[in-house]
């Protein structure tokens, strides 16, 4: 007898390292060095924040590829999410060692993602399957990813400083509340995830 026939697209899950949107992830987390080498060894806030808002607005390009074309990998779920989670939280802290951006606003923005993601390390550790992102926690990631460099742009010399600086804050301060509105709902979430995890391993 054949194997039955598979009903899912020809590749969307296999197991594979080279695909477009690993390799996109992996060109994010690329520009990170880079970014933090105009901000600190060359003072340009003005180009730091170009580099850092280009690496912010391909958020979403790595995830779309991969439903659009069927590029899905194991890997890929695991480095997409990383990939946010580095550039966010090193561009947030180093806009605060910078002076461009108030250490509150620095530390509220850092302690959410800190808090998410150790608590997905420690359902994982007890055996949870893995928790997709929510749509409201993609919202609040992306606005962040624009309003810190709106902040730094406000921040550089550059003529229209100012009208980037009001731009950040406009866009920091609702951003900054839907990502711990988000975090809340991580939590229910996170306990049928645990509860899944486990009933499938018994």
């Amino acid at each position: 007898m054949g194997a039955a026939s598979d009903p899912r697209p020809p590749g969307l899950f296999e197991d594979r390292i080279w695909t477009v949107p690993n390799l996109i992830s992996l060109a994010r987390l690329a520009c990170v060095p880079w970014f933090l080498w105009l901000l600190f060894a060359q003072h340009d806030r003005w180009g730091a924040a170009l580099v850092w808002g280009a690496v912010g607005a391909t958020d979403w390009l790595d995830g779309w590829w991969a439903r659009r074309f069927g590029s899905v990998s194991e890997l890929g779920k695991l480095l997409d999410p990383t990939a946010d989670r580095v550039v966010l939280i090193v561009g947030v802290f180093a806009v605060g060692f910078d002076g461009s951006v108030p250490w509150w606003l620095v530390i509220a923005a850092g302690l959410r993602e800190v808090l998410v993601a150790g608590f997905a390390l420690a359902l994982g550790a007890l055996g949870a399957r893995r928790i997709d992102v929510t749509w409201w926690g993609k919202c609040a990631t992306f606005g962040l990813y624009f309003s810190f460099p709106l902040l730094l742009a406000g921040a550089s010399d550059v003529a229209v400083a100012g009208g980037f600086r009001v731009a950040g804050w406009v866009c920091a301060v609702p951003s900054l509340a839907l990502s711990y509105l988000s975090a809340v709902q991580y939590a229910p979430l996170g306990l049928r995830a645990l509860r899944e995890g486990r009933a499938e391993r018994g």
